[in-house]
């Protein structure tokens, strides 16, 4: 059954799921769509807290 991702909350829950299951990446990409699809600055913002920035891979 394909995932239908159409309000913000339907990308927030799917970005709750990646990161029950340590994906912190794709947590945060899906946390990024949820918070553009929200109205409300200050609610953007709180999902965006939520899911912070994966930290860059240090090179050797």
């Amino acid at each position: 059954m394909p995932l239908t991702f159409n309000t913000a909350a339907d990308y927030l829950d799917a970005a709750r799921e990646m990161a029950r299951s340590n994906r912190w990446a794709l947590a945060r990409l899906l946390a990024e769509e949820a918070a553009d699809r929200t109205s409300d600055p200050a609610e953007a913002a709180r999902i965006l807290a939520e899911f912070p920035a994966p930290n860059p891979r240090a090179e050797d």
